[in-house]
């Protein structure tokens, strides 16, 4: 499976640390080489969307035709607004 970032999460992924964009990256690649990523992902309530924790981030995305749509990646105190 690959993942591919909207233009908004491009966005805020950019203007993350590099600590973060880094760790970020690592975790998805991770996630997108599992067999069945949806294992380590929480369904997000009344949406199609998904998130990973990645530290104090949560990584939103859908997933559609064996790829990772990222939607939005955002600290863990606005993730949920």
């Amino acid at each position: 499976m690959k993942y591919i970032f909207t233009p908004t999460a491009e966005d805020q992924f950019e203007r993350l640390s590099s600590l973060h964009r880094r760790r970020i990256s690592t975790k998805m690649r991770f996630y997108a080489a599992q067999p069945d990523p949806l294992k380590f992902a929480e369904s997000l309530t009344g949406s199609s969307e998904y998130r990973f924790r990645v530290g104090d981030y949560r990584v939103i995305f859908e997933v559609l035709h064996d790829t990772l749509w990222v939607t939005a990646i955002k600290r863990r105190d606005e993730a949920y607004r």
